[in-house]
């Protein structure tokens, strides 16, 4: 543990020697090959059948439709490439026995969106992943994009063009096709360098752990919550009133994005919904001034804003403060267990600053909010925390207990300091009144 405990050199530096740039010319490559009927399926299947590495990654076409999906699955196996089309409308469900496999190492870069997506749309279940980019992170790289991770270990230089280019759209172009390819071709043997030097700084565990965690992910319901709307930047800065307005024209482009098949920052983008909250234009005229709200949104969308914010006016300023949908937890806290959140996330910030790693690697989000909802102050205690691993157990545990110890014995007098100063200036303002 103690080889943990040593500091990376500065951002942005490798912290080992540079791996050999690959002498590859990418136009040379053997065109990989598409998977569009059973037959190409059946030959995919023998390969994966015989290997036990898989590198693998997908391309959803959020920035084009309503409710994303699964429109491409690039996989490298046995030093070819394959394009599967699901929408081909060839049954994927064999792919899951290999994805399931844990005998079979699944190899992703930034895998999260990926997994999700996968079982969100098949039901895949996944065991055996490593990630390179969590592994980059775990080794110091502040910027561990694919790009940027193949350009600095092999002299690879990716063309990122069609990154948000519409995957739904058949046939796939030549540059697309170059372009999904690549996302996987190199990533096995990336995981084969990173695995090295992983083990020279013992830093296999993060990546282990982190990997556990994808693994144990569940897709979201995908149910619409209007207070989510609090979660728009500039949102709490509202008053009850403005804050009452944007959840109606928060509700209001949900509907026309679903009607149009489109995502819904492509009906009104989020910084105009905002401003028009804030503004609370009457007509047609003052809600093409709101910034963002172009001709062509008040032609197409304005009676439907303008009839969000009447209803606004009808129902009246928001009676409690809105409460999003929970994603992290954060919403259970209360006072003393968000307070002591902060002081653990300032520890978590400090700790990952002296040894060169994210933030979120020493601990994770939702292991901070349980940590403050469970606030352990006996070594025991650490054990019963959900997805507080062994490692950060040992590596951490003494200083994780010293900050809840010294939270819960001084914050209960900094709150009730906080509150005796808010009721003296509200009875000051009482007064002037």
């Amino acid at each position: 543990m103690a080889i943990l405990a040593a500091p990376l050199p500065p951002p942005h530096r490798y912290p080992f020697s540079k791996t050999p740039p690959l002498d590859m010319d990418l136009d040379a490559l053997p065109p990989p090959i598409l998977v569009s009927d059973a037959q190409a399926l059946a030959r995919l299947l023998r390969v994966l059948e015989a290997t036990q590495v898989v590198a693998i990654d997908t391309e959803a076409d959020s920035f084009f439709n309503f409710r994303e999906k699964v429109c491409l699955v690039q996989i490298t196996a046995d030093a070819q490439d394959f394009l599967v089309d699901p929408l081909a409308r060839i049954d994927l469900a064999p792919l899951g026995a290999m994805l399931a496999d844990p005998t079979k190492q699944k190899v992703f870069h930034d895998g999260e969106y990926d997994i999700l997506i996968l079982k969100r749309d098949f039901g895949f279940e996944f065991k055996n992943l490593f990630d390179t980019r969590i592994a980059e992170a775990a080794l110091g790289v502040e910027s561990p994009g694919l790009a940027a991770v193949l350009r600095a270990r092999f002299g690879i230089e990716l063309d990122k063009s069609m990154q948000r280019s519409d995957w739904s759209a058949r046939p796939l172009s030549t540059k697309q096709i170059r372009y999904a390819r690549l996302d996987t071709h190199f990533l096995i043997q990336l995981m084969q360098v990173q695995r090295r030097e992983l083990a020279e700084r013992g830093r296999g565990m993060i990546v282990e752990g982190e990997c556990a965690r994808l693994e144990r992910l569940v897709p979201a319901s995908g149910e619409f919550n209007p207070d989510d709307f609090v979660r728009l930047k500039g949102a709490r800065a509202l008053d009850r009133s403005g804050q009452r307005r944007l959840r109606e024209l928060f509700a209001a482009r949900q509907a026309l994005a679903q009607a149009a098949d489109l995502p819904p920052f492509k009906v009104l983008g989020n910084d105009a919904l905002v401003e028009a909250a804030r503004r609370a234009p009457r007509d047609f005229d003052e809600l093409a001034h709101v910034p963002g709200v172009s001709p062509k949104h008040v032609r197409k969308i304005g009676r439907e804003l303008l009839s969000a914010l009447e209803r606004a006016a009808e129902l009246g300023p928001l009676e409690h403060p809105p409460q999003p949908s929970r994603k992290d937890g954060s919403v259970q806290l209360d006072e003393l267990e968000f307070e002591l959140h902060e002081r653990l996330k300032n520890w978590r910030r400090e700790r990952a600053v002296r040894l060169g790693l994210d933030s979120s690697l020493v601990l994770n989000r939702h292991v901070l909010v349980r940590l403050a909802q469970r606030k352990p102050i006996e070594e025991g205690d650490l054990a019963h925390v959900d997805g507080l691993l062994d490692w950060q157990i040992n590596m951490f545990g003494p200083e994780i207990l010293d900050v809840v110890r010294t939270g819960l014995r001084e914050l209960p007098v900094v709150i009730a300091q906080s509150a005796g100063r808010r009721r003296h200036r509200a009875r000051r303002e009482g007064g002037r009144g």
